[in-house]
């Protein structure tokens, strides 16, 4: 579940596709379907960029720590949204740096690429390679990707108040019986679009891991998701992300999102 803002000035946007949902469900006397909700999920208005400082904590599961830190940058262009990220601390891991591109032509998958000092080169990430975790963290690869809705079937479920909203509870299947998990499911609130929460089953249909949305703000009209956390329940794991020093809409420019920054740095 990637983290997208909404906006002040792109309310009516937003107010436009909750306002179409409600009116199918009149006209129909029934809920919306799973597929429009998770679909005007994916198009919620957010900045053209944002940038920031991103604290990774991973938690064993005897409770001790180890913390990370990063940079991060973020942009949309022509239709593809693009991120990298950069570690600047401790020093085993410091340099290391991965690159994603999503696609918002349906059926198309991500970009990734990773970088590694010891190495002294760039890594794409294979199709297979996106189910492994992410440098030792509770994250996949393909968890930090925007995933597509066309990728998976979806059926609402369910719904239940979580954090003071009434949220549809979605079930989603990917259509590649290869990829990672069997299903998720996720909280989605009604009146925001937003994700609250996200469940991620294994292939053989246990429950793995948790994402909970732990803190959102309202930075420069936007509100933004500021801390979250993935809990591993099959190996008792956490990962918490927590973003700082948010600056949105500084004009960053989609050169910066390259093979050479990657090795150069941010």
């Amino acid at each position: 579940m990637n983290i997208k803002a909404t906006n002040s000035k792109a309310l009516n946007l937003a107010a436009a596709l909750l306002l179409g949902l409600m009116a199918v469900a009149t006209a129909g006397a029934a809920e919306p379907t799973a597929e429009s909700i998770m679909q005007a999920v994916y198009d919620r208005p957010q900045p053209a960029d944002t940038s920031g400082l991103l604290t990774m904590t991973l938690i064993d599961a005897k409770g001790r720590e180890r913390v990370r830190s990063l940079e991060q940058r973020l942009a949309t262009f022509g239709g593809v949204d693009k991120k990298i990220m950069e570690f600047k601390s401790p020093a085993d891991v410091k340099g290391t740096a991965f690159m994603n591109w999503s696609y918002a032509e349906a059926g198309r998958s991500d970009d990734q690429w990773i970088y590694l000092p010891a190495l002294k080169r760039v890594k794409r990430i294979s199709s297979d390679g996106k189910g492994d975790a992410f440098m030792g963290s509770d994250f996949s690869y393909d968890d930090l990707a925007e995933r597509h809705p066309s990728r998976d079937t979806h059926a609402i479920i369910g719904s239940e108040i979580m954090n003071g909203e009434a949220c549809w509870i979605i079930e989603s299947k990917a259509k590649d019986a290869t990829e990672g998990y069997s299903k998720t499911i996720s909280w989605i609130s009604k009146e925001r679009l937003t994700g609250f929460k996200r469940e991620y089953y294994d292939r053989k249909g246990a429950l793995l891991k948790t994402l909970s949305v732990q803190e959102t703000r309202i930075i420069g009209g936007y509100l933004m998701i500021t801390r979250t956390e993935m809990h591993n329940v099959q190996k008792n794991t956490r990962t918490r992300m927590e973003f700082a020093d948010l600056k949105l809409d500084t004009g960053i420019t989609d050169e910066l999102f390259s093979e050479r920054t990657l090795t150069r740095g941010l």
